[in-house]
């Protein structure tokens, strides 16, 4: 017996099986067009990766001349900057989203929902002029001024050279870059929960931040992790923004405030100006890693969202 609702291919109306085979070779489209990306950076890389073995994941040096290759630093880099941006941006994020959802006027509300969908749509290299021209002076001041504090400024963490282009600036730099998309999503799936759910609190004699804590976050709170792994993504694969405030230093972050690389932008920085196979090898095998880290974070966080999505259909 055939699932309700399903039925063999011979007993399909024709439109219906025309639909479905387009249906077919789309999804069979994005499968074949991610192995084909796999496919080209796995061979790519093969050269780095038998030349070096292990050691290119752990290895901290980067020399071309010398051709020695560690891309522990990129990593390290990538993970850093992208980790501090979602500190910095979930909670701002979900601040603007109850501001839009619960407490702003309906006026102001469609204002500020129309500005956090312009934010999200500027391109990321306009988000690095902004960084190089307002975001540098202003983090350089900062560090200046730690480091005239009694104690904080001797910090191996706040003492490096101030010029503002460092690890800190891409943290900031990105958060500002990711707000919009976890704000827009969160709003979108806010103004979902049942209006029953608020009413029953609210008949219970919650106030309203109560409201918010025990019947509208707990509901919503799946979706909410869903915006944040779109922030994440991009995140992590953001080059011409974070290549542009960085500093992008091949050493191993030194500091807070210290210049670093990611692995987007090592490969935006060197790739059109790889000298020999190796150099380009070892660049593709940043690739394949960026696209393996990737693939690894998105595939536990929608694990963690079906978790809550299960946890909340339990309650």
């Amino acid at each position: 017996m055939w699932p309700e609702g399903v039925l063999p291919a011979t007993r399909r109306p024709f439109g219906d099986a025309v639909f479905f085979g387009l249906v077919l070779l789309a999804a069979a489209l994005v499968l074949a067009l991610a192995g084909a990306m796999l496919w080209v950076l796995t061979s790519g890389a093969l050269p780095a990766l038998r030349h070096f073995g292990p050691g290119f994941f752990t290895g901290t040096d980067w020399n071309v001349y010398r051709e020695e290759f560690g891309a522990l630093p990129f990593l390290v880099g990538t993970l850093l900057t992208s980790a501090g941006a979602l500190a910095l941006a979930v909670p701002l994020a979900l601040a603007a989203a109850l501001f839009v959802t619960e407490y702003a006027p309906p006026a102001l509300a469609g204002s500020v929902s129309t500005l956090i969908e312009l934010l999200a749509a500027i391109p990321g290299v306009v988000y690095g002029m902004w960084g190089i021209f307002v975001l540098v002076p202003a983090v350089r001041s900062f560090q200046l001024w730690l480091m005239q504090v009694p104690g904080l400024g001797q910090l191996p963490l706040i003492r490096s050279a101030p010029s503002g282009l460092g690890l800190f600036t891409a943290i900031v730099l990105l958060a500002a870059m990711i707000v919009p998309f976890t704000a827009s999503v969160a709003q979108d799936v806010i103004r979902l929960v049942p209006r029953q759910q608020r009413e029953a609190a609210y008949a219970l004699g919650a106030t309203r931040l109560e409201v918010i804590r025990m019947a509208v976050l707990p509901h919503a709170r799946a979706g909410i992790m869903g915006g944040v792994v779109l922030s994440l993504g991009r995140a992590l694969g953001e080059t011409m923004a974070v290549t542009m405030v960085i500093g992008n230093r091949t050493d191993f972050p030194t500091g807070l405030f210290a210049p670093a690389a990611t692995m987007a932008s090592i490969i935006a920085n060197e790739f059109a100006e790889a000298v020999g196979e190796l150099h380009l090898s070892t660049l593709i095998a940043t690739g394949l890693i960026l696209f393996l880290v990737s693939v690894a974070v998105n595939f536990l966080a929608r694990l963690l969202v079906r978790r809550l999505t299960t946890t909340e259909s339990a309650l």
